[in-house]
């Protein structure tokens, strides 16, 4: 039985997200138990793909956060009588714990599912209870759904591949199946609407964490444009060759993508997720004053690379319980002098608790002084979910316990003690306090605070008698893996290669030989960066950043487009706005000496064309506006005047700038005049040697010689590859080509080697002084471009009324193609809007006679 009735699944995972709920749902539907959101009922409830307006009115002063994850902080058992329910907080639960980095004053709500099936009769008064107690909004799943929600789309695929593990196995059970992503995204879909129960669009923060609910940001941005939205996936990212291989890879990168922040515990998952953004969406991420980002549809989504910390007041008072309780003392008294390893781990393929083992195997054989001393306690605990392979792992770890303990074990003495039951964490801090060394060696992980626990805990507290007092001299040893998060903040541990046994072993054989005086100084060191990094420092640090984010999308006008995960939020400056096409028909009308600059790939010709000749239709239209005695209308371009020449032949009247205005032509009858101050072209004789060291480097690359410039294009090469090769193209040509007049500047796919005294900009220039000195100043102008050449160009167009070339009333109107920075104040989406734009004012053109013929003024009118 389900708390509340769902669409159909298909029409979820295509991206058609209509209103949830059957007509029995509908007809019964509660106000929400926050009401927080302006206007109707329906407004709230219902889940249509609108924004809420930043102009309206906030209900509350102060903010909010509202963390979202796939579990509440809370632990729940059943009242004694079977009526009802108890709920406590889950005081080692990082949600819980990370409130201590927030402010004092700001409010903490969370929504998320509890560990329990609570029966669909009490959920409303579960919920309304959790929601005045603890300020929990609990998400029920309906058991169908939770079932291929968790155990099957994040435990079954999302888990193994964000470790690393391609699904090679015929088992059609590790294959992608489509109903398991479904029921993924009607489940971030159920946790949706509960955010909309309770949330402040102006004023609360959402924190969203984990893979569990990846596409959740998209549901969140579709409704509240302006929400301030932060992500933290607390996996591993895989490098790109991995992720590429799911086949929802866009509609999850996308939908993350609608969140202001981003944040990974290291470098190399933050480095492979920004490799996916470039290699399959085309976005290039910068660095600015140490902060990471990505330019996506004019919003800035910052990169947060911060490995999360431990709660020290948790482990100090759990540390006191067990000392109270005698656990440390018991345990001392047990391993009499033996010497203590110890390994905590959850049961997962992922965890390499059978390498540990296999490690410990071998040191007792290669260093038999150990048997009989040496002793390796491991800790499992029990598996979160119906992970893959785990009974076969479970046994395989069993086996090597039992044949090792057979071989090295003695009356009084084994040398695996192999914990498998859920272990109280006031039991294990107690081996904590015993143990020699810790172990791990995981095979991949997302972070791993084991290691960070077992220093605080070896830190000591004061008073105490069992577990390390203050006065006593700390020390501690660290064998992990390298392919776990905390392993670069611990720069004191022996890192290992878990898969390398034979190493492993002399890790831990070493870790324990070490004199107590080297153990100290690491543990020194370690605990320096454990104490200062705790939980609260880093939801502090995440805090500010999501904040920073936000604060740029505020001043900016926002709207969203796109169906399905391709829902995307557009910002753009207040003053960056779409080309209004009747607005520039009207002043085209009015104007008497009009100026119309075009660049050519990806204006008028598409840059994925392979026929890059214009079509029929472009050149109707530039013949027809090139005929008009008003106007004058050039093409402004970096390709050759021979192609140029040949394309635009039938264009009598078309001017054209070749190679960025090397060479120029006002007409078809007329000559090309050279404006480049320099005829020597001797440093092509250094230059293309050195492009061609790269072109041999670099598959898929080329070199275009011009007569003015030399180009290396990388379109179709590896992104990756292409971009780095191009990076360092750069600064070799700078260097060896430091004292010759040439400018060196990478563009789209290409790095250009032109003459210094040549750019775009000196065409507009010259374009407009001539008109201005033949008593023509153009009092409309019209500048169309795509990339950095063109910035040119609008730069002068934006300053030429100042200097006086053009007239004090001129409309002018630098357009850029694509929603991107820009000096140029306006923009059109793609080639074929500039096509249908410029077809508008032809078809004016053609009319102007007819106009002034018959003196219609009426034709003139706006």
């Amino acid at each position: 039985m389900m708390s509340r009735s769902y669409t159909n699944l298909l029409d979820l995972a295509s991206g058609n997200f209509p209103a949830m709920g059957g007509r029995e749902t509908r007809e019964r539907k509660r106000m929400p138990r926050v009401m927080s959101v302006p206007g109707f009922l329906t407004e709230v409830d219902d889940d249509q793909a609108v924004s809420v307006s930043s102009d309206n009115p906030s209900t509350v002063t102060t903010d909010r956060m509202i963390i979202v994850a796939n579990q509440l902080p809370l632990k729940a058992k059943r009242k004694e009588d079977n009526k009802g329910w108890s709920f406590s907080w889950n005081e080692d639960s990082l949600l819980l714990q990370l409130k201590d980095g927030l402010p004092d004053d700001m409010e903490v709500l969370y929504v998320g599912s509890l560990r329990v099936d609570i029966d669909p009769a009490e959920q409303d008064d579960v919920s309304q209870y959790l929601l005045d107690k603890f300020k929990c909004v609990p998400t029920f799943l309906p058991a169908d759904v939770l079932a291929k929600f968790y155990d099957g789309f994040c435990k079954r695929q999302l888990w193994p591949l964000f470790h690393y593990m391609l699904p090679f196995s015929t088992d059609k059970s590790h294959r992608f199946d489509r109903s398991l992503w479904e029921a993924y995204v009607l489940a971030n879909k159920l946790f949706f609407q509960k955010v909309v129960e309770i949330i402040n669009p102006e004023d609360d923060y959402i924190w969203i964490h984990d893979y569990h609910l990846m596409v959740l940001p998209t549901f969140i941005r579709r409704r509240f444009n302006r929400v301030k939205m932060g992500f933290f996936l607390h996996s591993p990212f895989p490098s790109s060759e991995i992720y590429r291989t799911l086949p929802v890879r866009e509609e999850i990168l996308k939908a993350l993508l609608n969140s202001d922040i981003i944040g990974f515990h290291t470098f190399d998952y933050a480095r492979h997720f920004l490799s996916c953004c470039s290699r399959m969406l085309g976005l290039e991420y910068q660095s600015k004053r140490g902060y990471l980002g990505l330019e996506y549809y004019g919003r800035t989504i910052s990169i947060k690379i911060m490995p999360v910390g431990i709660h020290m007041g948790r482990i100090e008072s759990v540390m006191r319980m067990a000392d109270e309780e005698c656990k440390v003392r018991e345990l001392k008294q047990k391993f009499e002098g033996k010497t203590i390893l110890l390994g905590i781990d959850d049961m997962d393929i992922f965890k390499g608790i059978n390498l540990k083992i296999l490690a410990m195997e071998q040191m007792l054989r290669q260093h038999p002084k150990w048997q009989g001393r040496a002793v390796l306690v491991q800790i499992v605990n029990p598996a979160r979910g119906k992970g893959i392979h785990l009974e076969e792992i479970h046994a395989e770890i069993q086996e090597s316990c039992n044949r090792i303990n057979r071989v090295f074990g003695r009356p009084g003495y084994e040398p695996i003690v192999f914990i498998d039951r859920a272990v109280p964490i006031a039991e294990k801090v107690a081996y904590y306090c015993i143990a020699e060394c810790v172990i791990v060696t995981a095979v991949r992980d997302g972070m791993n605070l084991t290691p960070y626990e077992y220093i605080a805990c070896r830190q000591g507290i004061s008073g105490s008698e069992s577990c390390s007092n203050v006065n006593d001299p700390k020390k501690s040893m660290l064998v992990i893996s390298e392919f776990i998060g905390c392993s670069p903040s611990l720069s004191g541990a022996i890192r290992v290669n878990p898969w390398n046994v034979e190493a492993t072993s002399e890790a831990m054989n070493e870790a324990i030989s070490t004199g107590d005086g080297e153990k100290q100084l690491r543990h020194e060191k370690h605990y320096r960066y454990v104490s200062t990094h705790d939980v609260a420092y880093w939801s502090r640090s995440f805090l500010q950043d999501m904040e920073r984010a936000c604060t740029d999308l505020l001043r900016k006008r926002c709207w969203g487009i796109g169906l399905s995960f391709g829902f995307r939020v557009v910002a753009l400056d207040p003053n960056f706005k779409k080309l209004s096409i009747d607005a520039m028909v009207s002043a085209y009308k009015r104007a008497k000496n009009r100026a119309i600059l075009l660049d050519y790939d990806g204006t008028v010709m598409p840059q994925n064309s392979i026929n890059k000749s214009p079509s029929k239709e472009v050149l109707s239209i530039l013949e027809s506006l090139s005929e008009d005695p008003k106007n004058v209308v050039f093409i402004v371009s970096g390709r050759g005047r021979n192609s140029l020449s040949d394309w635009f032949n039938s264009c009598e009247k078309l001017g054209i700038a070749a190679e960025h205005g090397y060479f120029l032509r006002w007409s078809h009858n007329r000559e090309w005049e050279n404006c480049g101050k320099s005829s020597d072209f001797g440093w092509m004789q250094i230059a293309e040697p050195v492009m061609k060291l790269y072109t041999e480097a670099t598959d898929g690359s080329s070199i275009e010689r011009k007569e003015s410039a030399l180009v290396w294009q990388y379109r179709d090469a590896d992104l990756g590859f292409g971009s780095a090769q191009a990076k360092e193209m750069l600064d070799h040509l700078e260097s060896v080509l430091a004292n010759e007049p040439v400018a060196v500047k990478s563009g789209q796919f290409i790095v250009e080697v032109k003459p210094q005294d040549v750019s775009k900009g000196l065409v507009a220039e010259k374009i407009f002084s001539s008109m201005d000195g033949k008593g023509k100043q153009a009092d409309f102008v019209l500048c169309v471009g795509d990339d950095r050449s063109d910035e040119d160009m609008f730069e002068i167009v934006s300053s030429a009324i100042s200097r006086n070339i053009l007239a004090t009333n001129a409309s002018v109107f630098a357009c850029t193609v694509g929603q991107k920075p820009s000096k140029a104040k306006y923009y059109l989406d793609d080639t074929t809007e500039v096509t249908s734009m410029l077809e508008s004012l032809a078809e004016e053109s053609d009319a102007s006679p007819y106009i002034e013929e018959t003196g219609d003024s009426s034709r003139r009118q706006v």
